[in-house]
């Protein structure tokens, strides 16, 4: 469980990283995906949730920079999650250059990257690697 050096941001790290970060108060675990994701696919319990992208049309949410400030106490770590890891990345870029945060992107996303058959949940990602989630 390392940091994985990144481009443009503090690193990529596994999800079992991000949650013991997130456990230990080390980071702020911020959950990047659109509000539809959360409400049918699963959240998890304490993180923030701010959309980076919202559906329909996958429009940029104005309110992202304002909203990740005040989410996250200065000195503290920014851990992003997306569904597979990738608009994480662009939002930990957009975290670090900014707002000057130490944002790191969650590897795998939530729901990990797609089987040969095209489906998500059954290779990776924080569901498939048992940590906490819930749907309503």
């Amino acid at each position: 469980m390392q940091v994985r050096p990144a481009e443009g941001y503090a690193g990529d790290v596994s999800p079992q990283l991000a949650y013991q970060w997130f456990l230990s108060g080390e980071a702020v675990l911020v959950d990047v995906r659109s509000d539809a994701e959360r409400e049918w696919v699963g959240f998890v319990p304490g993180a923030v949730p701010l959309a980076w992208k919202q559906w329909p049309g996958m429009a940029m949410n104005p309110d992202f920079d304002e909203a990740l400030k005040t989410a996250v106490p200065a000195g503290k770590k920014v851990v992003l999650l997306c569904r597979s890891g990738v608009r994480s990345i662009a939002a930990a870029k957009r975290a670090t250059e900014a707002l000057g945060l130490q944002a790191y992107n969650i590897l795998e996303g939530f729901e990990g990257d797609p089987n040969g058959q095209a489906h998500r949940n059954l290779q990776g990602g924080w569901r498939f690697r048992g940590l906490p989630w819930r749907q309503k």
